[in-house]
């Protein structure tokens, strides 16, 4: 059977929940062979057999840290010239995006970027996509070379799937432009304690009507009940009210939850960009002729201060 690249994003050695899903999708076209680089990357392969990789390529260099993305790039493609495969699949985030892209271009490939789906075709792997902020969906295939796809997180469940997992070490050369950008410095994350924004399974956000960074506070407790991450329109980050990491929206953070609840947020082309591909969407707006409910599932026109305290008290009294 056809092999199928996976690239791992994990974090010393902790696989994060978007490759899972990478590796139930790679299981459609073929046997999924994930790619681990970096400090805990041998780590990974336990993990990683459990939920379907045939194989585990790992590689580990002070190149894959002190560097910006192309050592990456670099080993994605020592693995694809070991392994030929009929696919490279990637998560939708920033920089393994960047990767893919960088990847393409070198093995004179198509790209797909945030599929949402993937299954097998007769010429080749067949992505599902939104298009225009979600107002269509579209079935795309690469038509030039071994196809590299970047899948938006929560668009496949994660399935355990026992294999092999056989661990092998990738000899990887890196080019001269490897050492092109050096990272100086990092500064961790502050943690709120709640999932990350991209793959977080219910999302609970705040717009214009929340009316202050001070009354975010609402929007919080809510999320917090839900064990939810909470994200924010541009409206509000604009203002101020919320840090731009939590925007969602065309020139924020594409998400796609299994439940997506807005408060005080109008609906505004620029955020349903960022949201329509939801599963569940809940909006709470006291303007009833607000855009949001042309797209929601369930729609409250109230005050928001009146409905998601009440909506918090409920669910803690339910999970008490």
């Amino acid at each position: 059977m056809a092999e199928v690249l996976v690239y791992v994003d994990h974090l010393d050695g902790a696989v994060r929940k978007p490759t899972l899903e990478l590796l139930t999708l790679a299981r459609r076209i073929g046997e999924p062979v994930a790619v681990a680089l970096g400090n805990g990357a041998a780590d990974t392969a336990d993990v990683l057999a459990e939920h379907g990789a045939v194989k585990v390529l790992t590689a580990d260099a002070p190149e894959f840290a002190d560097y910006l993305v192309v050592p990456k790039v670099d080993a994605l493609q020592a693995a694809f010239d070991a392994v030929s495969p009929v696919a490279v699949l990637l998560s939708s985030s920033a920089e393994a995006k960047e990767i893919a892209a960088r990847l393409a271009v070198r093995i004179g490939s198509g790209i797909i970027t945030d599929a949402v789906d993937l299954e097998a075709g007769d010429q080749g792997p067949v992505a599902t996509q939104s298009a225009f902020a979600a107002s269509y969906t579209t079935k795309s295939r690469v038509s030039k070379g071994v196809p590299v796809i970047t899948v938006k997180p929560n668009s496949a469940p994660v399935e355990a799937s026992s294999a092999a997992g056989a661990v092998e070490t990738l000899a990887v050369t890196f080019s001269a432009q490897a050492t092109g950008t050096k990272v100086l410095s990092r500064t961790p994350r502050e943690s709120t304690g709640r999932p990350e924004l991209t793959e977080a399974a219910i999302v609970v956000s705040g717009g214009r009507g929340v009316n202050g960074a001070e009354n975010f506070a609402v929007i919080e407790a809510l999320a917090d009940s839900l064990g939810a991450a909470v994200g924010a329109s541009r409206a509000a980050v604009d203002a101020g009210w919320y840090p731009h990491t939590n925007q969602v929206g065309q020139t924020g953070k594409s998400v796609s939850p299994q439940l997506y609840i807005a408060n005080g947020i109008s609906g505004a082309i620029q955020h349903r960009a960022g949201m329509q591909t939801s599963k569940t969407i809940v909006a709470v707006n006291k303007d009833a002729e607000a855009p949001i409910f042309d797209l929601v599932d369930y729609g409250v026109v109230g005050d928001l201060f009146a409905v998601v305290p009440q909506l918090t008290e409920e669910i803690n009294t339910r999970k008490g």
